[in-house]
């Protein structure tokens, strides 16, 4: 049925990922069964995403957003397997073929740190959707927040009403899809699980969180920091 589409649209090319090749071959087949011209077929490699796993997919919660902060996509960035830094430079940059081989190189030979490509990597993703200057004040907040443990300056403030809190606490999955740091309450659920919440340091592991105080610092994975100031 997926090739048929090929067929009713008549069309002239079809693009798609290498997982498609099936569905996109038989769209051929079938245009010459009903008298129309085969459609040229042009497949794209697969991007895995931040777990190094499976391809890069928001409901799988491994990608990275081209409209999220600087600072988001120069952390997940970071995040990704040293295996897949050549990868991620071939398919979303615009490095040039050189410099890229000249990276190969290094990488297999051992002279360089791939931490230190990754961070190049990230600067240039960052660069693309930011501009320069802000992948490059990116990177300064990675350093200090990863690489010198200390807490970032200016964390974004959100204020919540105490409306939101009862007698148990505040609800810690609507919490994080009303401050943006998840899309959805199953996320936020995920999230929670794993582990990835904390306040002022200190992990929270239930879906309350039992006493929140205005001024404490919200922080959803190793990137989202979030200041909650209490209003009314």
């Amino acid at each position: 049925m997926q090739g048929y589409d090929s067929v009713e649209i008549k069309a002239d090319v079809e693009l798609g990922g290498t997982e498609q090749r099936f569905n996109i071959l038989m769209g051929r087949n079938l245009q010459k069964e009903y008298g129309q011209e085969s459609q040229i077929a042009i497949f794209m490699p697969l991007l895995e995403g931040t777990d190094g796993i499976e391809k890069m997919s928001k409901s799988l919660g491994n990608y990275i957003g081209i409209n999220e902060e600087a600072n988001d996509i120069y952390g997940k960035v970071m995040s990704i397997p040293d295996n897949l830094i050549i990868k991620y430079f071939e398919l979303v940059t615009d490095i040039h073929p050189d410099d890229l081989e000249n990276m190969k190189a290094s990488l297999n030979t051992g002279d360089v740190n791939p931490r230190d490509i990754k961070m190049e990597l990230a600067r240039e993703i960052t660069a693309l959707y930011h501009g320069h200057e802000s992948a490059a004040l990116a990177e300064e907040h990675f350093r200090m927040v990863f690489q010198r443990r200390e807490m970032p300056q200016n964390i974004t403030e959100y204020e919540i009403s105490r409306g939101m809190m009862d007698s148990d606490g505040v609800d810690a999955v609507k919490l994080l899809v009303q401050i943006g740091s998840s899309s959805s309450n199953s996320e936020a659920r995920r999230l929670i699980s794993q582990g990835a919440l904390k306040v002022n340091g200190n992990k929270i592991d239930t879906f309350k969180i039992a006493d929140i105080r205005d001024g404490d610092v919200i922080q959803v994975g190793k990137l989202k920091y979030i200041k909650i100031r209490i209003k009314g």
